[in-house]
C-alpha cells in the first residue's frame, strides 16, 4: 500500500508513505523517483496522517451505565459506592458488550492502541479480568489493547483482592494498577504494589490524588518509591490533581521530583472537571492536573477518555480527540504549538507511557495510522473531524466519512 500526497507532523511538504507487510518501508517527499510500486494507493489529498491514536487509561466494564443509575454522583466516593453496587449484577457477558461497543468507537475514532483498567476484588472475582483477555484476543487485529490489574475498592481494605491481582498477573495481566486513596496504609499499598511489580517484571499505573485537597500527596511517595526501585520510566499516575490545589512553588517542586522519577501523569478531564471542585462555594477550582506546569518541567503528560458514561463522567464517547479539545479549553491551551503538544499527548507521549516501541510514522514501524482531511494539528483539535481512515499494522480498519449537504443556503 502506499499513501501519497498526506502531511505528516513535523514535515512541511507532502510525503508518500509506504507499507508492506504491515509495515512502514517507505517515507519520502511526494513524487520521488523511488517511490515503490503498491497495489493500493490511498490519495492523501494533503491531509494529516498521524500515528494512531493511542488511549492510555479508559475502563471498559464500567461504561454505559447511566440507565442503571437511580440518582446522580455527588461526589467521588459516591461514584465509587453506586459503582460498586451495580457491580453485582454485572456479567461476563453484559461486560464484554459493553465493553466491545467502546472498543469499536475508540477504532472508528483512530485508536490503535489502548490501556484499560480491569476491576479485581471480591465483588467481580477476575470476572472483568478475563472478560478483558476474551476482548483482548478478539480485537487484536485492530487494536493493542493493555490491561491493568486494578483494585478499584482496596487492597487492604477489601481483603482477597492481594491474591485475585497476583492471580491475575499470573493469567496475563499487564501493568500492576494501584488506587492510593482506597486505603489508609499508604506506605502498605505502595509496599505491596511495587513487590507485584518487581516479582512479575511489570509497570506500573496508578488513580493518585484525585481530589482538590493540596494535603493529599502521595504522587511524591510514588515518585520516591519509583526513583529507589530503579523504575524511571516504568510507572503512570491517572488524575493527580490535588497538585493543582497546591501554592505554585510547591507544586512546582513536586512537578520537578516527578520529572526526575520519570513518572507519566494521565489527565483524565471529563472526570477531573465532573467531579472535582464540588466544594467551593465561591473561586471554584477547575479540578485539574497543573498540565502547562508538568510540561515546563518535562514531565510526560497524557490525555485519557477514563470513563464513558457512568456516575463518574456522565458525559462523553471514546474519542482522544473530544477528550483533547476539552483539556485544552480547560487548560489554556490555545496556540498552534499547543494544538501540536496536544496531539502529541495523544500519539507519541501516550506511546511513551504505554511503553511502546513498534510506533510510529518511521521506517521498520508497524504501519498503525489513522488519515484526517484536516491539513494541521490544529485543525484537527479544533473540529474534531468525523472522518477518519484507520489502519492497523497497514490493513485499513475504519473509513468514516461524513458528507454534509446544505440546501438553500
Amino acid at each position: 500500500m502506499l499513501i501519497n500526497g498526506a502531511r505528516l507532523p513535523s514535515e512541511d511538504r507532502l510525503m508518500d508513505v509506504g507499507v508492506r507487510n504491515g509495515v512502514i518501508v517507505y517515507v519520502e517527499p511526494s513524487g520521488g523517483d523511488l517511490a515503490p510500486t503498491a497495489m493500493t494507493v490511498e490519495n492523501g489529498r494533503g491531509g494529516m496522517l498521524l500515528p494512531g491514536l493511542v488511549e492510555p487509561h479508559i475502563h471498559l466494564e464500567k461504561a454505559y451505565l447511566l440507565s442503571r443509575m437511580e440518582r446522580e454522583a455527588a461526589s467521588l466516593q459516591e461514584a465509587i459506592a453506586m459503582t460498586a453496587d451495580m457491580k453485582h449484577s454485572f456479567t461476563r457477558s453484559d461486560m464484554k458488550e459493553r465493553s466491545l461497543a467502546v472498543i469499536r468507537e475508540a477504532v472508528r475514532n483512530g485508536v490503535t492502541h489502548m490501556r484499560c483498567h480491569a476491576e479485581v476484588d471480591p465483588i467481580l472475582g477476575l470476572t472483568a479480568f478475563e472478560a478483558a483477555l476474551e476482548l483482548k484476543e478478539q480485537v487484536c487485529h485492530a487494536l493493542d489493547l493493555q490491561i491493568v490489574v486494578f483494585p478499584q475498592e482496596g487492597i487492604s481494605k477489601s481483603p482477597g483482592t492481594a491474591e485475585l491481582m497476583e492471580e491475575a498477573l499470573r493469567l496475563g495481566g499487564d501493568v500492576v494498577g494501584g488506587i492510593t486513596y482506597q486505603d489508609a496504609d499508604l506506605d502498605g499499598h505502595l509496599d505491596y504494589v511495587f513487590g507485584l511489580a518487581e516479582k512479575y517484571g511489570k509497570p506500573l499505573d496508578f488513580h493518585a490524588d484525585f481530589s482538590d485537597n493540596p494535603e493529599q500527596l502521595a504522587i511524591v511517595d510514588i515518585a520516591e518509591r519509583t526513583i529507589a526501585s530503579g523504575m524511571q520510566g516504568l510507572v503512570s499516575a491517572g488524575h493527580v490533581t490535588s497538585l493543582g490545589s497546591m501554592p505554585y512553588e510547591q507544586a512546582a517542586a513536586v512537578a520537578e521530583l516527578i520529572g526526575e522519577a520519570g513518572v507519566h501523569i494521565m489527565s483524565l478531564p471529563a472526570t477531573d472537571l465532573f467531579i472535582n471542585g464540588r466544594g467551593d462555594r465561591e473561586k471554584q477550582r477547575r479540578g485539574l492536573t497543573p498540565v502547562r506546569m508538568l510540561l515546563e518541567k518535562d514531565v510526560n503528560v497524557v490525555i485519557g477518555v477514563n470513563n464513558v458514561r457512568n456516575p463518574f463522567t456522565p458525559f462523553g464517547k471514546a474519542d482522544p480527540l473530544e477528550t483533547a479539545w476539552l483539556l485544552a479549553v480547560t487548560a489554556y491551551m490555545g496556540g498552534d504549538s499547543d494544538a501540536k503538544q496536544v496531539i502529541r499527548m495523544l500519539t507519541d507521549g501516550a506511546a511513551v507511557a504505554l511503553g511502546l516501541t513498534d510506533y510510529g510514522l518511521r521506517i521498520g514501524k508497524s504501519a498503525d495510522m489513522v488519515l484526517f482531511g484536516e491539513r494541521s494539528e490544529r485543525d484537527i483539535l479544533l473540529n474534531k473531524p468525523e472522518s477518519r481512515t484507520v489502519w492497523k499494522r497497514g490493513v485499513k480498519v475504519a473509513d468514516s466519512r461524513i458528507v454534509s449537504t446544505l440546501i438553500g443556503v
